[in-house]
């Protein structure tokens, strides 16, 4: 069974209900296209939203680089 993890960043209220579930079929049918149709029916999609207070680049949290970047 593929388990399949998605991180992105929650910004401006985070992805929809609809969003989520047209990226989990989207990604499923890539995978069972490249593997042949192997886990299409069983594939787990996990989509994890991320704080851009909680990621930082070179030290410094996303929302303070967005923010300086206005």
């Amino acid at each position: 069974m593929p388990l399949i993890n998605v991180k992105m960043t929650h910004e401006d209220g985070g992805a929809s209900k609809e969003q989520k579930e047209a990226l989990s079929k989207g990604i499923t049918e890539l995978f069972a296209s490249i593997f042949n149709g192997r886990g299409a029916s069983s594939a787990v999609v996990i989509i994890e939203e991320i704080n851009t207070d909680n990621y930082a680049i070179g030290g410094k949290t996303v929302s303070n680089i967005r923010e300086e970047s206005k």
